[in-house]
């Protein structure tokens, strides 16, 4: 069964509402997380009870709430919440390691602001597909554990199958938390949140002598996201909906409604359907990222110094490390992409170099990193440049390649091939959801369908699912 614990609502009533799932008709397993089910010691057999993943039974010990947040959307501010989800507990694995288990889907809450708190199967299937995707390749994401399906209908352009998605995150804490105790509570609110997330993800904080700990705080937070953000530019990741809301303090994605993987190179690329002046464009991200630690660290500011200005002062000396943090992570990131042993101070432009070749020639960003070596439309300049680098550390191609086969995927979650998978399956046809979920799984391995870029060019849009 589940190990729960149910801490987070012993933060200030500002924080959460207990708040049942709503019960449905007719509810039915469509897929279960099995590999995610033995790692964090739940029975695998619980998959054959599907009402356990629909709230309509709950597992001993579930509490279940909706978080309250706060964000910062497109730049304005918000009060929001969980519209469509609960959190039923908090799972304790057999390795100590604590993650909150939510349903997705399950119905009204109090910050539903006049939606329906339902999900399609569609958008909770990608999300399943998208979050495998994410593990099999080393980025911190939220997991999916089951989806549902509830007899319901739910009305978005057309009528749809709801459904309901099992959600494991490290906590569902985001610097939309913190906005919601900044500017809704007060500041023994936000203390009490930047308690309650040192304790449960960054306990080391406690030990560390002479060094205010909301900077430490600060700072961890800044290093994770750097990292994060970084990872998603090198494997061509667009998270579509930056808002604070959004960004979890763990340093998990969370949120994959509106995400996309690029196909043709485009540094201005936007799928997001509500994204129409491209702030979260494919290279805004990591300077968004910057964006929102700063909405982070003004919540923590009477934390981190009692005068203002020092105050003010610390929390921009962080900010300014997480971009020097960001461009070490990325630099790291391109050169196991471009098979690179070592450091060269010739690196950076390199890598820029052939990010523009490639947006130039209107090149695909998985196949080209894939095939680098054989990639000659990039030219005979940037060829002889990486050649005369590889052979500067005592590098032939061969020794490069077998580098970039570690750090490019043959496989990527293509939007055209995950769209034609979530049509299938809408209508009943799981064949393609399953073989796209298996080489999702082993994104290195390469597969003769998903390892092509789609014949189509046509612009993809995505939706958020609500």
């Amino acid at each position: 069964m589940f190990n729960f614990d149910n801490t987070y609502m012993n933060l200030p009533k500002l924080f959460c509402t207990e708040q049942q799932p709503a019960h449905n008709p007719d509810v039915a397993m469509v897929c279960f997380n099995e590999p995610l089910a033995l790692k964090l010691g739940i029975n695998t057999e619980l998959q054959y009870d599907p009402k356990l993943f629909s709230g309509d039974r709950l597992p001993q010990g579930a509490k279940p709430i909706a978080q309250a947040y706060a964000g910062f959307q497109y730049g304005r501010f918000n009060v929001l919440g969980d519209g469509r989800a609960v959190v039923l507990g908090e799972h304790i694995a057999p390795s100590g390691r604590r993650f909150d288990v939510q349903l997705k889907g399950s119905g009204k809450t109090p910050y539903s602001r006049g939606g329906d708190g339902l999900a399609a199967l569609a958008p909770m299937l990608r999300e399943f597909l998208i979050s495998e995707f994410m593990a099999a390749v080393d980025i911190p994401a939220t997991r999916a554990l089951a989806v549902v399906t509830t007899g319901r209908d739910v009305h978005r352009e057309r009528v749809l199958q709801s459904a309901v998605l099992t959600r494991i995150a490290q906590s569902h804490i985001r610097v939309g938390t913190f906005d919601l105790a900044r500017l809704m509570g007060g500041t023994s609110d936000v203390k009490a949140l930047a308690d309650y997330t040192i304790w449960r993800h960054f306990p080391s904080i406690k030990n560390s002598d002479g060094v205010n700990q909301y900077l430490l705080l600060l700072r961890e937070v800044a290093d994770l996201q750097a990292r994060l953000i970084a990872k998603w530019m090198c494997i061509g990741f667009v998270h579509g909906v930056m808002n604070t809301d959004n960004m979890a303090i763990s340093g998990e994605t969370i949120d994959l409604g509106p995400c996309a993987f690029i196909d043709i190179y485009d540094p201005d690329a936007v799928f997001s359907s509500i994204d129409r002046h491209g702030r979260y464009a494919f290279k805004n991200q990591p300077a968004i990222g910057g964006w929102n630690l700063a909405r982070f660290s003004e919540a923590l500011l009477p934390l981190l110094h009692e005068n203002a200005t020092k105050a003010l002062e610390l929390a921009e000396g962080e900010i300014e490390l997480y971009a020097t943090k960001f461009d070490k992570y990325w630099l790291d990131g391109m050169r196991g992409k471009m098979g690179l042993l070592g450091k060269d101070e010739i690196d950076a432009q390199l890598a820029r170099d052939l990010l523009k070749a490639m947006h130039t020639n209107e090149m695909d960003f998985a196949t080209t990193f894939y095939n680098l070596a054989e990639a000659s439309t990039l030219g005979d300049r940037w060829q002889h440049q990486w050649l005369a680098r590889l052979a500067r550390h005592g590098q032939n191609v061969n020794d490069a390649q077998k580098i970039m086969r570690l750090h490019n995927p043959a496989v990527i979650p293509r939007n055209r091939y995950v769209q034609d998978a979530l049509d299938a399956a809408e209508s009943g046809d799981f064949t393609k959801f399953s073989e796209l979920l298996k080489s999702l799984r082993n994104p290195f391995i390469y597969h003769t369908k998903y390892s092509s870029p789609p014949v189509s060019k046509e612009k993809y849009v995505t939706f958020c699912g609500t």
